[in-house]
């Protein structure tokens, strides 16, 4: 099965746009739901949980602004607008309501693409966990703080960023590969250094990891749930 990198809500009462637009992400692998108004829109936010909506401000019926003024108090997705050209005191508006950022029509779709990765990622590293709690054990990312059992344990700028990686990724297998990447280093019997020294603040038994996990011929892998 394909694995989507989001999922999209295209709101708008055009239908060549809806079309050209769904047809551009999802050729850029973003799965992409359309509605045809706000309040067709509202049904859907309703049932699905989207990543981001793309909302038009002028339609029949109830306004792009209405919507993000209804919803964005009750909805934690972020929302671009799309607007005609000139219309400053309505971008304003929508971005005083709470929208992410605006669009002007007529807009190029790779423009479109670019803000929706820009705010995507911004809101990923929003979300990102920074205090995890699992079994007696707290990872305190902000205060680079390992506890356990009572017992404080300091950590490092490295041990951080892979810790920060896996908090954020439970379950997932990393290479060596991968972790020499995210923390500039490429010698794999340095890594496995940096991941002992990391089990001796994190397990009760080091030599027999429970959270900490070797994956033989893979990579390491963090359970924390």
């Amino acid at each position: 099965m394909k694995k989507f990198k989001a999922h999209i809500l295209i709101v708008d009462d055009d239908d060549r746009i809806r079309l050209l637009v769904k047809q551009y992400l999802n050729e850029n692998d973003y799965l992409v739901t359309t509605a045809n108004s706000a309040e067709d829109a509202k049904e859907k936010v309703n049932i699905v949980k989207f990543d981001l909506i793309v909302l038009d401000i002028m339609m029949p019926g109830q306004s792009g602004l209405e919507f993000t003024n209804e919803n964005k108090k009750i909805i934690e997705t972020p929302i671009i607008l799309l607007t005609a050209k000139g219309e400053a005191s309505d971008r304003i508006e929508g971005l005083e309501t709470g929208a992410d950022d605006y669009l002007p029509k007529p807009f190029e779709p790779k423009e479109l693409l670019l803000r929706i990765k820009n705010i995507l990622e911004k809101t990923k590293i929003k979300n990102q966990k920074r205090v995890v709690n699992f079994s007696k054990i707290n990872i305190d990312l902000n205060k680079l703080l390992i506890t356990n059992n009572n017992k404080e344990f300091k950590i490092n700028n490295t041990e951080k960023k892979i810790l920060e990686k896996m908090i954020n990724s439970p379950g997932q297998t990393f290479t060596r590969e991968e972790i020499g990447k995210l923390i500039n280093l490429e010698k794999e019997r340095s890594i496995d250094v940096i991941i002992t020294r990391l089990r001796k603040k994190i397990e009760n038994d080091p030599k027999n990891p429970k959270f900490l996990q070797t994956i033989r011929g893979a990579g390491y892998v963090l359970w924390i749930e």
